[in-house]
C-alpha cells in the first residue's frame, strides 16, 4: 500500500466499491493481488483514484457475458430494422420501423457504440412511458 497520495481525484474505499459495483473487501482483496492501486492518507484513509475506478468499470463492462434477456416487465416491445441513426460527440437519434409504426429515441452517442448499433440492423424498441399523451385529429365536418 502506497503512502504517499496519487495526483488527481480519489474516492475512499467504499464510495469506489459501490460505484464499481463490488464489496470493499473484494477492493481489498484485488488491492494485494496487485490489480487496484490505492494508497492511504496520512490519516490512514485508505483513498482509491478515480483513474482505476474508470479502469475498472471499463475492465468489467468488457468482461460481463452477455446474458439473454428472460423477463422484462415492459409491455410494449416493437421488433424492427434501424432506418435512421443521427449521431454528434453526445447524443444520438435512432429511428426504428417496426411494422407500420416508426419509433424514434434519443441515446447517448456512447450507447450507440456500446450496441455497434448500424442503419439496417435489426433491433427491438422498447417503450416504458410514465406519460401518455392523447390527441384528436381536427373535427369532422358534419357528425350525425
Amino acid at each position: 500500500m502506497e503512502r504517499a497520495p496519487e495526483p488527481g481525484p480519489a474516492l475512499p474505499i467504499g464510495q469506489a466499491a459501490e460505484l464499481i459495483g463490488v464489496s470493499v473487501e473484494t477492493l481489498r482483496r484485488w488491492e494485494a493481488q496487485g490489480r487496484l492501486r490505492a494508497y492511504r492518507t496520512a490519516g490512514n484513509r485508505r483513498l482509491v483514484p478515480l483513474t482505476e475506478v474508470t479502469r475498472l468499470l471499463s475492465e468489467r463492462r468488457r468482461t460481463v457475458p452477455d446474458r439473454p434477456i428472460v423477463a422484462q416487465s415492459a409491455r410494449n416491445r416493437f421488433a424492427g430494422v434501424v432506418t435512421r441513426i443521427e449521431k454528434d460527440r453526445v447524443a444520438a437519434v435512432v429511428e426504428v420501423l417496426a411494422g407500420q409504426h416508426r419509433i424514434v429515441s434519443l441515446l447517448t452517442a456512447e450507447a450507440i457504440d456500446d450496441l455497434q448499433l448500424k442503419v439496417g440492423d435489426e433491433a427491438v424498441a422498447v417503450v416504458k412511458a410514465t406519460n401518455v399523451i392523447i390527441e384528436i385529429p381536427s373535427p369532422r365536418e358534419a357528425r350525425s
